[in-house]
């Protein structure tokens, strides 16, 4: 028991000499650092701004502007200056359309005016202060009519306010009217061979073809014709034989 104390004591003496060997190395070497250190002085500090340089504007780029963030305040949603304010335009209301005018009509009891409006062509006679439509008759002369229309005064000629000329159907010449007579075409129709046509209704059938005039139950080519009567009327078809 004495002998294992013993040697554990020389390894624990061993690992402490160890240690302090190491400890001392790492002290001798950060000496030498800190002389090597001295040796070379201190460095002299400037007291001088160092000198900024601006790095030059790439070439083909715009200065940016204040008024460039106007699009990326109106997509904050905190901004303040987010919904800019919004003019709004309000088109004034057109007139509606004027009347037509057949003419004038003075009896002595004042001016009379003869019109037509609102998609009809029935004329009626109007004085001053009646309304046709939205309009009121305001002035009647015999070459001019006024109307008034939410506080405007609107003026127009006669002339201006008569119906358009319709245009007169052209008529015929003499030459053209001498029709001479025309000869009948004649079409030959080639007959129809029978048979099944190409057009498939499934299943194997075939669809008949137009002007086909074999008898039902004619077999041709492994088809047979089979006829068919429906409230529709016939319904042929050609059905391969079993």
């Amino acid at each position: 028991m004495r002998r294992k104390l013993l040697v554990l004591d020389l390894l624990l003496l061993a690992l402490v000499t160890l240690v302090g060997w190491r400890a001392w190395k790492l002290y001798l070497e950060g000496e030498a650092r800190l002389v090597r250190l001295a040796s070379l002085g201190e460095p002299k500090l400037s007291t001088r701004h160092p000198q900024v340089v601006r790095a030059p504007m790439p070439q083909g780029r715009e200065p940016v502007r204040a008024a460039d963030y106007a699009v990326i305040a109106s997509r904050l949603l905190f901004a303040p200056d987010r919904s800019p304010d919004v003019v709004v335009k309000v088109e004034e209301p057109q007139p509606p359309p004027l009347p037509t005018a057949h003419g004038v009509i003075n009896l002595g009891a004042g001016p009379v005016v003869l019109l037509s409006g609102g998609g009809t062509e029935a004329q009626k006679a109007y004085r001053v202060g009646e309304k046709i439509g939205e309009l009121v008759i305001a002035e009647i002369r015999p070459d001019m009519i006024a109307f008034a229309w939410r506080g405007k005064l609107i003026r127009r000629k006669l002339d201006e306010l008569k119906p358009a000329p319709k245009a007169e159907a052209a008529q015929p010449s003499p030459t053209s009217q001498a029709t001479t007579p025309q000869r009948a075409s004649v079409t030959s129709v080639k007959p129809v061979a029978p048979g099944p046509s190409s057009v498939d209704l499934g299943g194997g059938i075939r669809a008949c073809q137009p002007g086909d005039t074999s008898p039902p139950g004619t077999v041709i080519g492994g088809y047979r014709k089979v006829v068919t009567q429906t409230p529709f009327g016939q319904v042929c078809r050609w059905e391969p034989v079993q």
